[in-house]
């Protein structure tokens, strides 16, 4: 395939002139057949490295992502273009997973997405085995490494997924990786030559500030008032989201929440009340954000600290994403400090109370030594935490360890929607003579909205069905649970109830083992993210841009001049040429290589704060090595 194909696949489908950053040579690479990864930041425009090249070639285009809402955003957008796009997510009946996976195989579709759990279904790995595959997209690529800030261990599927195909080609994106993450990335996948493209994670137009405050609230309704256009302000907790837009409202200030708990219905609503400009802010967790493409956000606010860089890098860059000056502003106190050494425990609880939780789970469901394999149960984790006198944040990430160790296999977010079909055939539906025009309207709804309910069971979204027959959601659920009772249907309402399977017989509590990689290596991992966490809030010398982009293996020496630390007025501002004769001044006495006693820079006859800032720079630059009271030049 020439350039100037991919070219003009590019501007008829999009209407896009040219390519953008990298987004040439990794559809190059891929259409060449080689292993690729694209580190892309926030925004990029990952999303024409897979879709141009898979038009381009034969065959279906496989497409790993974790996120749901992604998938039906993305399918939506390419079929209005005219352009073969199907989806397998939670929600769709078994008979319509069949027909999207032989559609796949008989040329009806292009561009599959599929969600890494789906990986491992026998029902995929059959009809996979018959596809022709053109390659293989694995976006949020981050999440196959264990050294990742967001590991997750169904992504670990998608090489066995490759072994059925070794021939065909794996393209691999990721807005965020570090140099350790980018190499365990490519290993993982099984790439059959190193091959990275990177673009560079600068971005010249978004300043990054962080905020010192003893009043979060207050400072935050500062900002929003100043700046009185679309912005994001995420929060660690559900309950915070809620808090804080209250708050941000009872200030006149056009606000509202969102987390993973509301129903499909409403955050679909606030989203596009958001996006519409109807809603100034968005509080939020981190559940919001991926895959939402408004270009006109002008400030993301952390009111909470993060636990990794790479998650505030995301989310910072969701701002200023149409190129115009946008604001990613962290709210730091002393508080955040203690907060963040609690994650620490809370992540990583005791290795005794990880294993009493394990017996106690055992007394909890009535498990004996050598039983329990393949059981499965519903787990009401505050009932547990009563009954054991266990707080429910640490019983969470007990529960997360012992699933990494292979005991037992913890389901946090079911599947939680309601499931219905109808009892009654068409014909028989229409004869009905006593209903109401209530329950007239919810089977009107139904029918209008979900295909093949007469067939097999689909999941349904009470509070869209709500909307369609102009009813509350309660309303809705009643006549649901009614016509249920009366065998017009069988309506399965939503569970919200995590369950637990035993992966394997109940061991003795003693001979529990958890292996070093499991807890030792990540939590070391996560002390290690926390700790550049705070560094970067705390690190007041050194221009935010740089501090950043230098996590991420990107060295520049340019200022950003649009942060906090570039825009103080300090007493130790120096000019550049005088801040580069006293570096060259610092290299050339510590040339020969020798531990030096700080206090000999004294005898240099330089204003004590031109050397102080030069040396700050060159200890964070690692030019040179502080050892104690004595430095020295980096070999």
């Amino acid at each position: 395939m020439n350039e100037d194909q991919y070219l003009k696949i590019l501007h008829t489908y999009w209407g896009y002139e040219d390519f953008r950053g990298i987004q040439r040579q990794i559809i190059e690479s891929i259409g060449e057949g080689r292993d690729t990864l694209g580190l892309m930041p926030t925004g990029g425009g990952k999303s024409i490295t897979f879709q141009v090249p898979a038009l381009a070639q034969d065959g279906v285009c496989i497409v790993i992502t974790p996120l749901i809402a992604l998938m039906k955003d993305q399918v939506m957008h390419l079929r209005k273009k005219g352009i073969l796009a199907s989806a397998i997510y939670s929600g769709m009946s078994r008979q319509e997973i069949i027909t999207t996976l032989e559609n796949s195989i008989f040329g009806g579709v292009k561009i599959l997405y599929v969600s890494p759990e789906r990986l491992s279904s026998e029902l995929f790995v059959t009809k996979f085995r018959h596809m022709k595959v053109s390659f293989i997209t694995v976006d949020e690529a981050h999440c196959i490494s264990q050294w990742g800030y967001d590991f997750r261990p169904s992504y670990l599927q998608i090489a066995d997924i490759r072994k059925l195909k070794p021939e065909v080609p794996i393209l691999a994106l990721t807005a965020t990786a570090t140099p350790t993450v980018v190499d365990d990335i490519q290993d993982r996948l099984g790439f059959s030559k190193k091959n990275v493209f990177r673009m560079s994670f600068r971005r010249k137009n978004l300043a990054y500030i962080v905020s010192h405050t003893l009043d979060k609230a207050q400072e935050l309704l500062h900002i929003l008032r100043d700046t009185q256009e679309s912005a994001i302000v995420y929060v660690r907790s559900r309950r915070r989201a809620k808090e804080i837009a209250t708050y941000l409202c009872d200030h006149q200030i056009n606000a509202t929440f969102y987390h993973a708990g509301l129903e499909p219905s409403i955050k679909d609503q606030r989203q596009k009340d958001w996006q519409e400009d109807r809603t100034q802010v968005m509080v939020a967790t981190n559940a919001f954000g991926m895959g939402i493409d408004k270009p006109d956000v002008r400030v993301v606010v952390h009111i909470d600290c993060p636990d990794s860089i790479e998650a505030y890098f995301q989310e910072a860059g969701r701002a200023g994403r149409d190129g115009n000056d946008a604001y990613a502003i962290l709210l730091y106190n002393n508080s955040d400090h203690r907060k963040l050494e609690r994650r620490i425990a809370d992540t990583f609880p005791e290795k005794s109370m990880i294993r009493q939780v394990y017996e106690h789970l055992a007394y909890f469901y009535q498990i004996g030594v050598g039983s329990g394999y393949g059981h499965t149960f519903e787990f009401d984790i505050d009932k547990f935490c009563r009954t054991f006198k266990h707080f429910p944040v640490q019983t969470d990430a007990a529960l997360k360890i012992l699933e990494r160790s292979g005991y037992i296999h913890y389901e946090m977010d079911p599947d939680a929607s309601a499931r219905l079909m109808f009892l009654l055939g068409r014909n028989e539906l229409y004869k009905l003579q006593e209903t109401t025009p209530k329950e007239e309207a919810v089977i009107t709804a139904l029918l209008r909205c979900y295909g093949g309910l007469f067939t097999d069971y689909c999941y349904i979204d009470e509070g869209l069905i709500a909307q369609q027959a102009q009813l509350t959601s309660q309303q809705v659920y009643l006549i649901l649970k009614s016509l249920s009772q009366r065998h017009i249907v069988n309506f399965i309402p939503r569970r919200k109830t995590p369950y637990i399977t035993y992966t394997q017989n109940r061991e003795d509590t003693e001979r529990v083992l958890i292996p070093k990689e499991v807890y030792e290596e990540r939590k070391e991992q996560f002390c290690q993210r926390i700790n550049a966490m705070e560094q970067y809030a705390t690190c007041n010398t050194i221009c935010r841009s740089r501090q950043l982009l230098r996590y991420f293996g990107e060295k520049t020496m340019h200022e950003c001049g649009r942060c906090d630390v570039c825009l103080a007025p300090s007493n130790d501002h120096i000019a550049p040429e005088t801040f580069k004769k006293t570096k060259e001044v610092l290299l050339h006495l510590l040339g020969d290589g020798e531990l030096h006693p700080i206090m000999e820079l004294h005898q240099l006859h330089l204003p004590e704060a031109d050397i102080q800032k030069a040396l700050r720079y060159l200890i964070e630059e690692e030019e040179i090595i502080l050892d104690g009271s004595r430095i020295k030049i980096k070999n």
